[in-house]
């Protein structure tokens, strides 16, 4: 499964960006896709989940730190997840990440662990300035 990103760049306290993550290769229905993020200063194993999706029914997990600000969606058609940021904030500044692993999509009742993550993309960089 290679993962591909598109998206990200600088905008302001407060405005909005849409990310997407393209997954080509052996695709199949219990998948699990979403994005991580990784602050400078932090090793890769410290990257925070931000949201996952199922694409088999579209169920998702978002972190408590992006609730009501980001949604993740999908695009069957196309192979492809979204994650809508609203409302973002200077904290929210980070390398953003397509994760992708096998269903189910969480293990022990977590689904945001990094190790538990098969596939990465290069990573797209969002920065909000105040």
């Amino acid at each position: 499964v290679q993962l591909a990103e598109s998206g990200g760049g600088s905008v302001q306290d407060g405005e909005s960006q849409r990310l997407s993550c393209e997954a080509s290769g052996f695709i199949y229905e219990s998948l699990c896709m979403g994005w991580f993020r990784q602050v400078p200063g932090k090793e890769r194993e410290e990257r925070e989940g931000v949201a996952m999706l199922y694409l088999g029914d579209g169920s998702s997990y978002t972190a408590d730190s992006v609730k009501g600000r980001f949604t993740i969606s999908q695009d069957n058609a196309k192979n492809t997840v979204h994650l809508q940021m609203n409302g973002l904030k200077p904290e929210d500044t980070a390398m953003y990440y397509c994760a992708a692993k096998a269903a189910p999509c969480t293990h022990g009742g977590r689904w945001d662990r990094y190790f538990g993550v098969s596939y990465w993309g290069q990573g797209t960089q969002v920065t909000v300035s105040s």
